[in-house]
């Protein structure tokens, strides 16, 4: 009867509550990343039963605009995943910028991620350690590496942004890009913050 009332209690718990660890590698439950707010843990949704909703779940939408975008938007470009922006993250000498429009960063971005929408990339190389000349500018010595993301790997925004800045002088080679983007992102249930809050 005991073993019973044992069997009959842990099925009555809460599915997130008897749900198994979800990690980001078998070694790691979550990694701290510094932000203009404080420090932020990034980990996955624990909740095992938990799904995309809205938009992240459209499969089909029309192209153009939202066209398959190549793993290297430029050549030089890195490809990146997820692993790999938590590690630019933790790197003081990287920045992680959000390509897309700033309503967008607004509603939602990675924690530490700065609002860099596609369209003021190639004006900001400045930020990275590029220096100002009268036909644009000079982005020699000890530059910044930048992991350039927008919407997910429909998402023309932060590859434009590669071109433009590559066109405009900023090396290729200290550009990575993460294409699975937002949607792979919360696709894997990490931690999304409000833009200006933590992003």
């Amino acid at each position: 009867m005991k073993k019973l009332a044992f069997v009959l209690g842990v099925m009555a718990l809460p599915l997130s509550a008897a749900a198994d660890p979800v990690g980001l590698t078998p070694d790691m439950l979550s990694a701290t990343v510094p932000t203009p707010s404080g420090m932020v843990e990034i980990m996955r949704n624990q909740d095992n039963a938990a799904r995309l909703e809205g938009d992240w779940t459209l499969t089909s939408r029309p192209c153009p605009n939202f066209c398959i975008q190549p793993m290297v938007p430029a050549p030089g470009v890195t490809p990146i995943g997820e692993l790999e922006v938590i590690a630019a993250l933790q790197d003081p000498d990287t920045v992680v910028a959000d390509g897309r429009i700033r309503a967008e960063f607004e509603a939602g971005t990675i924690p530490g991620a700065v609002s860099v929408p596609y369209t003021e990339a190639a004006d900001r190389l400045g930020e990275l350690g590029c220096a100002p000349d009268f036909d644009g500018w000079i982005c020699e010595g000890d530059l910044k590496k930048v992991v350039l993301f927008c919407n997910g790997p429909w998402c023309g925004q932060s590859p434009t942004a590669a071109r433009r800045m590559i066109e405009a002088g900023f090396p290729a080679e200290n550009i990575s890009y993460y294409r699975g983007g937002m949607q792979n992102w919360q696709g894997l249930g990490l931690t999304v913050v409000p833009g200006g809050a933590g992003g």
